[in-house]
C-alpha cells in the first residue's frame, strides 16, 4: 500500500489544482448538460475533469485502481479485493456548477482496508482548498495562506443553538428532528464537500443530509473531520462504510464537527 507522506499529499494537491485550472475554463463558457439515470445532471465538464484526474492518478501511483463518479461500474466481486484505492468526485456540486453559484469543488481521496486516509477538496472559483492525512492534522489554503485547523473536541459546547450546513431542501424535516431545548440555524451553502469544509473549520456545528449521495461524497469529508475532532454518521449515529456494498449509495447521513457531544440528545430521526 501506498505510505502516507508529504510529497504523496503534495502530489494529489497538484492534480486538484491543475483539474481546477480545466474546471475553471469550462465555468467561462456554457457546457452540455445531460440527465443520468438517477435523474442528476452530468456536464461535459464533469467528464473531462474525470478522465483527466484518472489519467493524472494513474501516473503518480499505477497500481492503485481509481473509483471516479463518472466511472463506478465496478461489481463488489472485483472490488473487495482492493486493499487501497484513489476515490474522485471530478465535480462536486455539479449543479451549483450549472446555476453558476461558485460553490464546487474537485475532490479526491485514498482509501486504505476501507477507511479514508488521505483527501484534497479544492475549490478552483472560491481559491479555497481542504486537505488532510491521517494523523497529520487538516489545513486550509486560502486565498495563497495556509492554516492548520483546530480541533472542534475542545469547544465549550453548552449553547442551545445549534448552526446547521444544509442544501436546498429537507430544512423543515430537520427542524422537526432537533429535540428541545435545542435550536437550529440553517447555513445553506454549495457541493456537500464545501459544507463539510465548514464543519471541520468549526463554521457550522453539522451538516444533515437527508437525501442520496455517493461514497465520493463523504470519503474525504470523513479525514478531514477525523483530523479536526469530528466524525461522519448515519442516523443511527453508526459510522458509514466504504467499498463493503454493491451499491455506492450512502445512506442519509449528519457530519458532525465534534464528536464528543452527546448527539443523539440533539437529533431524533425518525
Amino acid at each position: 500500500m501506498q505510505t502516507l507522506t508529504q510529497q504523496l499529499l503534495n502530489d494529489v494537491l497538484n492534480i486538484a489544482v491543475q483539474a481546477g485550472e480545466h474546471l475553471k475554463r469550462f465555468y467561462q463558457r456554457s457546457v452540455e448538460i445531460q440527465i443520468k439515470a438517477d435523474k442528476t445532471p452530468v456536464t461535459e465538464a464533469d467528464l473531462f475533469i474525470s478522465q483527466f484526474v484518472i489519467e493524472q492518478l494513474q501516473k503518480l501511483t499505477p497500481n492503485v485502481p481509481i473509483l471516479s463518479e463518472e466511472s463506478c461500474k465496478i461489481p463488489l466481486s472485483e472490488r473487495s479485493q482492493w486493499q487501497e484505492y484513489w476515490i474522485v468526485d471530478p465535480l462536486d456540486g455539479t449543479q451549483q456548477f450549472i446555476d453558476r453559484t461558485d460553490q464546487f469543488s474537485v475532490v479526491i481521496g485514498l482509501v486504505q482496508q476501507n477507511r479514508p486516509v488521505l483527501g484534497v477538496i479544492h475549490s478552483p472559483i472560491l481559491d479555497k482548498t481542504y486537505y488532510a492525512m491521517r494523523a497529520s492534522g487538516a489545513f486550509v489554503r486560502e486565498n495563497g495562506e495556509i492554516h492548520r485547523l483546530n480541533s472542534n473536541s475542545q469547544n465549550d459546547d453548552k449553547s442551545h443553538r445549534l448552526q446547521v450546513t444544509i442544501g436546498t431542501s429537507s430544512s423543515d424535516k430537520i427542524r422537526q428532528a432537533v429535540l428541545p431545548p435545542y435550536q437550529v440555524d440553517f447555513l445553506q451553502f454549495g457541493s456537500s464537500s464545501l459544507k463539510a469544509g465548514l464543519v471541520a473549520e468549526g463554521k457550522a456545528d453539522c451538516y444533515v443530509r437527508l437525501g442520496d449521495t455517493g461514497e465520493w461524497d463523504t470519503a474525504v469529508a470523513e479525514v478531514l473531520l477525523a483530523e479536526t475532532g469530528g466524525q461522519v454518521f448515519d442516523l443511527h449515529f453508526q459510522p458509514l462504510s466504504y467499498n463493503q456494498r454493491e451499491t455506492f449509495v450512502n445512506p442519509y447521513f449528519i457530519m458532525v464537527a465534534n464528536k464528543q457531544r452527546d448527539w443523539q440528545q440533539i437529533f431524533s430521526f425518525n
